[in-house]
């Protein structure tokens, strides 16, 4: 007898410990307050409120005013993006260039955006986001453009034109491979020196970067000056050296990077992006056109 009630004791504990423990299937949340397997980097953010966003200290992409606020063209176009996306907070980060991306991979970041181009080579760690904008080189020269200058192929070919280019920039190589003569190059020591060059008639144009060359001219506030806005890019070893900005995510955060890109298309679509970028010194030359991270990963 006293086995059998040992039995049906035992019986009817193990019922009881079966019908207490937690259901299979059920979420982490449901078994102790934790999250979900299932919830993406997007759903996490959008529960919290706030994404960590890393950023290098350079402008004009992203840098501390000196009352110490975060601002800068990545860093307003990611604030404006994560908002219409239901992100209202972003802690925004400012690190090293070179420590981005192993900053990402490591979750120390949920996205990086400053100023980084796209290029296979980085895609093969990161998953881009289509571009937010484009920066090639840029051509100013005396209002009317009285000598035609169009692209760096223009300026090789009138032996009379000078140009003016900062010592050590990339410019000069550009302008060798395009057939410039040394004799047309005139270097200066900085970008002020090239401006005021060019207003002395000492040279007839001046080439830098587009928001380089449009943050010098906007501070010169000089009329007799202006922007060559149709200028070719020119092509340096059969490669355009137009180069495309994005944000970036880690390689699993499909859903992440997907309503990003929409809401970035959107304000394309709109031309908010364009009011976005001007106040740091990009023009409709920089703007990003359909060119797509999948295209810029790929070549």
């Amino acid at each position: 007898m006293k086995k059998w009630y040992s039995y049906a004791l035992c019986c009817a504990l193990a019922i009881m410990l079966v019908s207490c423990a937690p259901k299979s299937g059920g979420s982490q949340t449901e078994a102790g307050g934790g999250t979900s397997p299932q919830e993406t980097a997007l759903d996490k953010a959008r529960r919290e409120g706030y994404v960590t966003v890393g950023f290098a200290n350079e402008k004009p992409y992203a840098y501390a005013t000196p009352d110490g606020q975060l601002t800068g063209e990545a860093v307003e176009v990611a604030r404006e993006v994560l908002k219409r996306m239901g992100i209202e907070e972003m802690n925004g980060v400012l690190t090293e260039f070179g420590s981005l991306i192993p900053g990402l991979k490591a979750k120390r970041f949920d996205i990086i955006t400053a100023g980084m181009f796209i290029n296979p080579e980085r895609s093969k760690e990161v998953a881009f986001a289509n571009p937010e904008y484009s920066i090639g080189e840029a051509l100013a020269v005396k209002k009317g453009n009285p000598s035609h200058l169009r692209s760096y192929e223009d300026i090789a070919g009138n032996k009379d034109v000078t140009v003016a280019v900062m010592v050590g920039a990339i410019e000069l190589e550009y302008l060798a491979k395009s057939g410039v003569a040394k004799e047309q190059i005139v270097t200066v020591p900085d970008q002020p020196s090239a401006i005021s060059a060019l207003q002395a008639g000492r040279v007839d144009a001046v080439t830098m970067t587009g928001p380089s060359l449009q943050a010098m001219l906007d501070s010169t506030k000089d009329d007799q000056l202006e922007r060559v806005m149709d200028f070719q890019q020119p092509e340096i070893d059969g490669t355009s050296v137009r180069g495309y900005g994005a944000a970036a995510f880690r390689k699993e955060d499909t859903a992440f990077r997907e309503a990003f890109n929409q809401e970035l298309e959107a304000l394309k679509q709109s031309g908010e992006l364009l009011e976005l970028l001007r106040p740091f010194g990009f023009t409709e030359q920089e703007l990003p056109g359909d060119m797509t991270a999948e295209r810029l990963s790929q070549e």
